[in-house]
């Protein structure tokens, strides 16, 4: 059975640009976060604290697992 790599780029509307999401650590940020859904603080906050996006919180932060994200934009695109 055939390995089948997922390679995400997400277009970012306003800018215009490419977020290739291969570029960021395997844990990112909440300003990582928005810059890669191109979303505000608030929304961000509000899908950690819902768990539609895995996450966990080391010491008051808030870490994102890469592929967390990856899993969420599919689930609410319905390609997964």
């Amino acid at each position: 059975m055939p390995i089948f790599y997922l390679n995400i780029i997400i277009r970012n509307g306003k800018r215009g640009r490419l977020i290739i999401l291969e570029l960021y650590r395997d844990l990112l940020s909440v300003e990582e976060l928005c810059e890669i859904l191109n979303i505000g603080k608030n929304a961000a906050y509000k899908l950690l604290a819902s768990g539609q996006l895995k996450s966990f919180r080391y010491n008051r932060v808030w870490k994102i697992p890469k592929q967390g994200v990856i899993e969420y934009v599919l689930r609410q695109s319905k390609l997964a």
